[in-house]
């Protein structure tokens, strides 16, 4: 086996490979639908605060029913659920599709299709997490989620500039009709999939115990209650350079938009390097190290890209705060995956999408806006920076431990 070719772990593993082809060209539709999506709601309501509503609708949903949804996942088939849930997914983009298409949509049926889809994700996202272990296994968990990760930037590459030549060619629906079939190539993987048959864990208590049970174990767990508290901090203070990158291409860099999506593109080429790198030569690293040096790494460049004023050595660092990004939260989730007891995986990884998806959203991104309305930009970027670093100082001081993972 060479572990320096990132793509080995789908020759090694058929059922990781049925799923990552299928769920990759998914991605690809979901990112086209994003951009369609907001520009449909620029263009119905003429209003960028809507636009923002949009956005941030699907987390809401995500914050409110993840721990739930956490005990379902520990209690059900994950496979048969991820399953049911992406059959719904190509229902809410099918219905979005033929509402654009028929000139029946409006802001009122892009906000309820965007809670929808956060009511389905809250279930799928810790699903599909908790159920890489069993395509897998422990020794290639690392590389697994490595790997997907580059399938989600490569998406973001890739999904923008097919969606532009769409809407050129064929109309704005069509995002969301193509998106609805790409849920096709997902199902068409998860059928294809054959894993062992295996209990899942009792249904002993309510769901209001299981929710409980699983938050004490977090707390008390000597590596998960501090890695959690960290995944927090850097969700809710590092992802808000990446919504507020209309801001600083305009703003603190003096771009239009054609540059401002050279400049996000940078971050998705750099998350694709990292994911790359992460799942071939960056597999063989410690991970307590990784965790350590990204965590550094990532809001020096935050701290960075606050100071510039030119785009041009912007195109380098948010490239380079795309690799960071990626290694941290791809090293944080396998160090998570690794540490968690089978029957509480499905509730941890419901709090990490909680945080991840949902906190960041719906809490990271406005205060980030505020901060920046009210004391500028290059302050709600670079203070989040330099906020982080102190927190993963006092972090690792106090638990070194976990450098030695």
């Amino acid at each position: 086996m060479n572990t320096l070719n990132p793509f080995f772990i789908l020759r090694k593993h058929a059922n990781f490979r049925n799923f990552w082809i299928g769920q990759t060209v998914s991605l690809v539709g979901t990112w086209m639908s994003g951009m369609a999506q907001g520009w449909l709601a620029l263009g119905l309501s003429n209003n960028p605060f809507i636009v923002g509503i949009v956005a941030a609708s699907p987390a809401i949903p995500v914050i409110l029913l993840s721990l739930p949804a956490g005990v379902l996942v520990d209690r059900s088939d994950k496979l048969r659920l991820v399953a049911i849930c992406q059959v719904l997914f190509l229902l809410d983009a099918a219905l979005l599709w033929w509402l654009v298409w028929t000139s029946r949509v409006t802001v009122g049926w892009l906000i309820a299709l965007a809670v929808v889809l956060g009511t389905i994700s809250a279930v799928e996202i810790p699903a599909r997490q908790a159920m890489q272990v069993d395509l897998v296994g422990r020794d290639d968990l690392r590389s697994a989620i490595a790997l997907n990760s580059s399938g989600f930037n490569l998406a973001r590459i890739a999904g923008p500039g097919i969606a532009a030549l769409v809407i050129a060619r064929l109309g704005i629906s069509w995002c969301f009709g193509l998106n609805a079939l790409s849920f096709a190539a997902v199902l068409a993987g998860l059928a294809r999939i054959r894993l062992p048959r295996t209990a899942p864990a009792p249904r002993i208590g309510t769901p209001l115990g299981g929710i409980r049970e699983g938050l004490v174990y977090m707390r008390h767990h000597q590596v998960i209650g501090v890695l959690m508290a960290l995944v927090t901090v850097y969700a809710i203070l590092g992802s808000a350079f990446i919504p507020l990158m209309p801001v600083i291409a305009r703003e603190q860099l003096g771009v239009g938009a054609s540059r401002y999506g050279l400049l996000l593109s940078s971050v998705g080429v750099g998350g694709l390097a990292g994911a790359l790198y992460l799942a071939g030569p960056g597999a063989r690293l410690p991970r307590g190290r990784l965790l350590v040096w990204t965590s550094v790494a990532f809001p020096l460049t935050l701290v960075a890209l606050s100071l510039l004023r030119s785009a041009v050595p912007a195109y380098a660092v948010l490239f380079a705060a795309g690799v960071f990004l990626i290694l941290n939260g791809a090293g944080a989730n396998t160090i998570l995956q690794h540490a968690v007891e089978d029957h509480m995986r499905g509730r941890l990884m419901a709090a990490y999408s909680l945080v991840v998806v949902g906190l960041s959203n719906a809490v990271g991104a406005p205060i980030a806006g505020l901060i920046a309305r009210y004391v500028g930009v290059n302050w709600a970027i670079g203070g989040g920076g330099v906020a982080m670093l102190a927190y993963a100082w006092w972090a690792f001081r106090r638990n070194p431990g976990l450098t030695r993972l």
